[in-house]
């Protein structure tokens, strides 16, 4: 987590995390990207970004994003300078996250944290490209960016990136971390990855959708879990309490629970139970992303 720097003008902006409710890969496009299908669900909570204008034209990063990642390779910095190319600003912007969302994870940090500045700076400047315009740009930065964008809950096929607005039930999540970082790009190219499951359908989802997410997989599961044992350790804890999955391609993994009571007696049960390195909290899942609450209040 940054500190703030002292001074005025900051403005503070929400990320929120999200989970993969499922996730297939139901075949390869001639480049080699994967074609995905799954369900985007968006959490109450996440990082917050705290942003400031500058008249100088500068995109100035204070603190790190996460360990080891270079000022010019944080998709906050980059997406920063996108939206100026885009928009033809000559303002610039400081750029302060206080990181909640862990790192590896799979609740997709680094994808909203970059949607938020796109559209906070979008607000902050005058830009006002638009959301379309927004998620476009989104797209270029990352195949989650246009979620986060557009703020709903979502099927989701493609890269990722064609969207179907969905209404969720309401439902909490008890996570755990297991301490670990998953590398994207080494589990894609896992040799034994399923790449050609069967399309899905939204129907099959939506028929019930707290049964059908579990039913549908996560490609990323059995690799994940041979391949990491502090994350088939993770499942071994949450088994107690219900039927684990895993989000997009890790490390966190999560039980989904009707209700909070429910949610948070699962957490108290796991007390005792958690190994040095694992960490485990509760989260509801949000209607719409709270980003789009905090641009209605700009006004």
């Amino acid at each position: 987590m940054s500190a703030v720097p002292a001074g005025d003008g900051w403005s503070a902006w929400p990320a929120p995390a999200k989970l993969n409710l499922f996730l297939r890969i139901v075949g390869r496009r001639d480049d080699g990207y994967h074609l995905l299908q799954t369900v985007f669900r968006l959490l109450d909570q996440g990082d917050t970004l705290h942003l400031r204008v500058r008249d100088d034209g500068r995109i100035v990063r204070h603190g790190a994003s996460a360990p080891g990642v270079a000022e010019a390779d944080d998709l906050t910095v980059r997406a920063a300078k996108l939206l100026q190319m885009a928009s033809k600003t000559s303002f610039g912007a400081d750029i302060c996250i206080e990181k909640r969302i862990p790192t590896g994870a799979g609740m997709g940090g680094g994808s909203s944290d970059a949607a938020t500045v796109l559209w906070a700076l979008d607000t902050l400047w005058g830009c006002d490209l638009g959301e379309d315009a927004l998620a476009d740009l989104g797209l270029r930065l990352g195949a989650d960016v246009p979620v986060f964008v557009r703020g709903r809950n979502a099927w989701a096929e493609g890269l990722g990136e064609r969207l179907t607005p969905l209404d969720l039930p309401p439902a909490w999540y008890l996570l755990l971390a297991p301490g670990v970082h998953a590398a994207t790009a080494g589990l894609f190219q896992a040799p034994e990855l399923t790449r050609n499951a069967a399309p899905a359908t939204i129907s099959d989802f939506v028929s019930d959708p707290f049964l059908q997410g579990q039913a549908l997989g996560n490609a990323f599961e059995p690799v994940l879990r041979r391949r990491e044992p502090a994350v088939e350790a993770a499942f071994d804890v949450l088994r107690s309490v219900g039927a684990p999955r895993l989000t997009g391609s890790g490390s966190v993994c999560f039980v989904e629970f009707a209700d909070r009571g429910s949610a948070e007696r699962a957490l108290d049960a796991l007390t005792g139970r958690l190994t040095p390195g694992q960490r485990a909290w509760i989260a509801a899942g949000a209607p719409r992303s709270p980003l789009l609450e905090r641009l209605e209040t700009q006004g």
